[in-house]
C-alpha cells in the first residue's frame, strides 16, 4: 500500500511540474526581450522534458505492477 501511495504522490508531483512547464512555455511567448525569451523557452522545455519523462515512467511502473497482480 505504501508503494502505491508513494507512486501516486510522485506522479502527482511530476504532473504538477509538467503543468508548470507548459505555463512557463506560454509565458515565454509573451516576453519582448529575445534573451529573456530564449532563457525562459529553454528552461520550460527542459522542465517539460524531465517531468514528462518521469510521469510516463511512474505510470508505466504502476501499470506493470497492476498487471502482474502484486499488492
Amino acid at each position: 500500500m505504501l508503494w502505491w501511495a508513494r507512486s501516486f504522490f510522485f506522479a502527482a508531483v511530476a504532473g504538477f511540474f509538467l503543468e508548470f512547464g507548459i505555463e512557463e512555455m506560454a509565458r515565454a511567448y509573451q516576453l519582448q526581450h529575445p534573451g529573456e525569451f530564449l532563457a525562459s523557452f529553454f528552461s520550460a522545455s527542459f522542465i517539460i522534458l524531465i517531468s514528462g519523462t518521469l510521469l510516463v515512467s511512474f505510470i508505466w511502473k504502476m501499470a506493470l505492477k497492476w498487471k502482474s497482480g502484486e499488492k
